[in-house]
């Protein structure tokens, strides 16, 4: 009877409630934000284009016409113009409302929680890229772009990276406008990124500078916290009709009748990742995957496995410059390590598969590297009948299943037990050199305010130090133009995924191409002035022409901290070589 009598209030309270569907929109001078862009201006007429805006968004009141505050608790939305722009508000109170507040950033509390404790998917997960992995908490807001400097063929560009942070900068947000929430509805969020910019406290690049990062004698975070408050307004509010929610689950592919879930692990510090629901982690379906990925069958002249480019003893990853396909043929790139790929969202250096499953097809069918034909790979595995039985509840082979269970076996790969995450555990610490390293990496590089970094922290942010996302980090390729082959866009020129630097000293040689042998030149390759590529990312364009400047002691403290994040395990693998 209880039980009934809780399903009740469920269904009464949900039946009482209404949602808030909300769109946002960037845009200047009442046209939509275009990235990478030099066709804005600011109050100084310095030209300028942006390539990230991404912020946080909580604190969600809705004022009753009476002036009431209704307080929707524990909501929050995560925005970026790439990735997201669309957030709901739920089991809002059915009635009329005359305005709505929110903050851009998070109270001091919420500020200084454990972002580890929320779920992949969460707004406020540390794998948003905008949590800093030290005492300062969350980016609230995170602006960047490039100034052009002069108007020379090719121009100048200076990056500018605006950060506004710390918990004096929360910024309270105020709309009016009638929203009648009897029901549920949908509305636009219009943030007017040329008044952010430019009203009422212009921000000169010249005059302010380039970097902000919400730090005492900062001239630019005053004016973005002052900007924030009138930059946002409210548009297309209309009502919808209160429908049922039918979405489905994903079922579960090929099951078998019984079966035993895959004992998955994770540490308490690590955000609990958003596994796919169609492919359950079994046991037999994860024995079946990695019996798979050393078997040389799956290449078309049975030379090959995942295993030939992918070796234990180097973390998962190929120590030959380019990794080499059936008939020694040479691929365009490295191959990337196959560690903690249950976090990843997009796979390859360029991104282009969405899941492993699409990763895993592409290689097997690739002309460079296993040339297998999808119609004869279950015949040439008849003998796996078993395995496929017991992991899929029939013994029939086919390319999805093979995928399914070579995805499950992957991602199980996880590590995440590093000489830095037992030091974060209190159960071993770094040396004094280790610790000058971490500060280094997690350090602005910004002579105006005194900081020196290695400021490493901007794509190599979470507890897997990458943001899995395209950078340009001034390396160009002759014969490979990275996301531009996917996306065809001028402005994706040279831009590849930021590789994870778990086991970094392990995974040598770097970079997309491989053609930095060790850590000391991946260093020295951002120590210095880069190639002045088009769309080099504006965290190392805003250093201009003199680089970081780290010293030869900065240089040893920075490659032994990242040798602090080399997992054991792999370390006691004994030496193998390429099949």
């Amino acid at each position: 009877m209880l039980r009934l009598i809780i399903a009740y209030l469920i269904i009464h309270t949900v039946a009482k409630s209404a949602q808030l569907s909300v769109s946002v929109n960037h845009h200047y001078e009442n046209h939509p934000i275009h990235l990478d862009s030099f066709r804005y201006k600011t109050a100084s007429s310095e030209t300028h284009s942006f390539t990230r805006i991404s912020y946080i968004l909580s604190g969600f009141k809705l004022e009753k016409t009476d002036g009431t505050l209704i307080t929707l608790h524990n909501q929050h939305a995560y925005i970026d113009l790439k990735k997201n722009t669309h957030f709901s508000l739920n089991n809002i109170p059915p009635a009329e409302y005359q305005a709505i507040h929110f903050h851009i950033g998070l109270d001091k509390k919420t500020n200084h929680l454990d972002p580890s404790k929320y779920p992949a998917t969460h707004p406020l997960s540390n794998l948003r890229n905008l949590h800093w992995n030290w005492s300062e908490g969350y980016i609230f807001l995170a602006i960047e772009g490039h100034q052009l400097i002069n108007n020379q063929k090719p121009p100048t560009k200076k990056g500018f990276v605006y950060h506004l942070a710390n918990n004096k900068y929360l910024t309270h947000i105020k709309i009016s406008h009638p929203l009648n929430l009897k029901k549920n509805a949908s509305t636009t969020l219009n943030l007017n990124i040329q008044s952010l910019i430019n009203s009422p406290s212009p921000i000169h690049f010249l005059t302010d500078g380039h970097i902000s990062h919400s730090v005492s004698k900062d001239t630019i975070a005053p004016k973005i916290h002052t900007n924030l408050k009138k930059s946002f307004s409210l548009s297309n509010f209309k009502n919808t009709p209160n429908k049922k929610n039918n979405k489905k689950h994903t079922p579960p592919l090929y099951m078998p009748k019984t079966f035993k879930p895959y004992p998955f692990t994770i540490p308490k510090n690590i955000p609990i990742p958003d596994l796919p629901r169609d492919n359950p982690l079994t046991i037999d379906r994860v024995t079946l995957g990695k019996t798979l990925f050393q078997d040389t069958r799956l290449s078309k002249n049975n030379t090959i496995s995942c295993a030939s480019c992918h070796l234990s003893n180097h973390a998962l990853s190929d120590p030959r410059q380019k990794s080499i396909g059936i008939h020694n043929t040479t691929g365009l790139r490295n191959s990337m390590p196959l560690q903690n790929l249950a976090w990843k969202t997009n796979f390859f250096w360029d991104g282009r598969a969405k899941s492993l499953r699409e990763q895993i097809i592409s290689t097997i069918t690739n002309k460079s590297e296993m040339h297998q034909d999808l119609t004869i790979l279950p015949y040439k595995i008849k003998n796996l009948q078993p395995l496929f039985k017991k992991a899929f509840g029939s013994n029939k082979i086919t390319p999805e299943k093979i995928a399914l269970a070579l995805e499950a076996h992957l991602l199980t790969l996880t590590s995440l037990n590093s000489k830095f995450d037992q030091a974060t555990k209190g159960k071993t610490s770094l040396t004094e050199q280790e610790q000058r390293g971490l500060k280094l990496f997690f350090t602005e590089n910004d002579p105006r305010t005194r900081k020196r970094g290695a400021d490493c922290f901007h794509c190599h942010s979470g507890p897997f130090f990458t943001d899995h996302s395209p950078h340009d980090t001034g390396l160009p390729s002759p014969n490979d133009s990275g996301l531009h082959r996917i996306t065809g866009k001028q402005t994706d020129i040279s831009k590849f995924i930021t590789p994870s630097l778990r086991n970094i000293a392990l995974t040598a040689p770097y970079m997309h191409d491989g053609r930095l042998k060790t850590l000391e030149e991946v260093i020295d390759h951002y120590n210095h002035t880069h190639t002045k590529t088009p769309n080099l990312d504006p965290n190392l364009s805003k250093h201009g022409n003199k680089g970081l400047q780290l010293t030869k002691q900065d240089k040893a403290a920075l490659i032994a901290f990242l040798k602090t994040l080399t997992d054991p395990k792999f370390k006691k693998l004994k030496k193998t070589t390429n099949h």
